[in-house]
């Protein structure tokens, strides 16, 4: 009732002239899983090109060790030579931060998006610089706890995923350290767990719906035309396959990153009157000094 009549004042104040002039997101508001869903398609089907590129110009780099790999392995494919050896712990360390520079730069571009800027892919990307470090030890802590409380009972490790699945966004949008933004994600999450499970599960499903349509023809075509090696995949067939894995990550991954920056944003609008904040600061931003 509080926050409602404050939202009235400040609507009915004489600076509303100012906001007739420089109107704010019509997204900072509390959204359903249904809104938070179609806000998600709608901006990724807006700026397609946009979070493509801050996904698959950094996995290229990615796809190009996997193809050295699968080359330097062609022909004797378990027989693993310290050359062999290395290219597979250089896919091990450079996954991490590509992945968090992909990450990083996606929470950035719809953060902009969402409050009614413009961006772009450079933008994006010069902007996530000393962030990227910390984004990558949080993937790393919460794929550790929630990873192990699978292993011991598959409920906990849900739960943690769902309690620290904001803390990407928070990393990113507010600047702190990897515990406090778990900790931070845990408490803005706090009572939407289960509309977050909805929307890891049906980016799930869609991520497996399309690796399946791309990656069940490959393995057929190999299976037929393996010739005497059934037990291998030719080397043609591990290349389409790799190709096949970084499409699909070029094109679903964005997704599950923008709904949950969107689910951050609406947490804030929710618990904090983001939307007045974000409002003042704007008209903050006008005043003369």
């Amino acid at each position: 009732m509080i926050l409602g009549n404050y939202r009235t004042l400040v609507v009915r104040c004489p600076v509303a002239s100012h906001l007739e002039r420089n109107p704010m997101p019509d997204a900072l508001r509390p959204m359903t899983v249904g809104e938070l869903l179609d806000r998600t398609f709608f901006l990724y089907r807006k700026h397609f090109v946009l979070f493509v590129g801050l996904v698959g110009l950094p996995h290229l780099f990615l796809l190009a060790v996997q193809l050295l790999s699968i080359v330097i392995r062609s022909g004797e494919p378990f027989n693993f030579d310290w050359l062999s050896l290395v290219t597979v712990l250089l896919q091990i360390v450079v996954y991490l931060p590509i992945v968090a520079v992909s990450q990083a730069a996606t929470v950035i571009a719809v953060s902009r998006i969402h409050l009614g800027r413009e961006t772009t892919i450079a933008d994006a990307f010069n902007s996530i610089k000393g962030r990227i470090v910390t984004v990558a030890l949080i993937m790393i802590v919460v794929g550790m706890g929630a990873g192990l409380g699978l292993v011991l009972c598959i409920v906990p490790g849900v739960l943690l995923a769902l309690m620290w699945s904001l803390s990407i966004p928070v990393a990113v949008v507010e600047q702190l350290g990897v515990i406090e933004s778990m900790s931070r994600s845990y408490a803005l999450s706090k009572g939407s767990w289960g509309r977050l499970f909805v929307i890891y599960f049906l980016f799930f499903v869609l991520t497996y719906i399309f690796l399946l349509l791309i990656q069940v023809p490959i393995m057929v075509g190999a299976g037929l035309f393996s010739g005497r090696n059934p037990g291998s995949l030719p080397v043609w067939a591990q290349v389409a396959a790799q190709v096949g894995q970084f499409l699909t990550q070029c094109v679903v991954a964005p997704l599950l990153t923008i709904a949950l920056s969107l689910v951050y944003y609406d947490q804030r609008v929710r618990n904090e009157a983001f939307d007045l904040e974000h409002m003042m600061s704007q008209l903050d931003g006008q005043t003369p000094a």
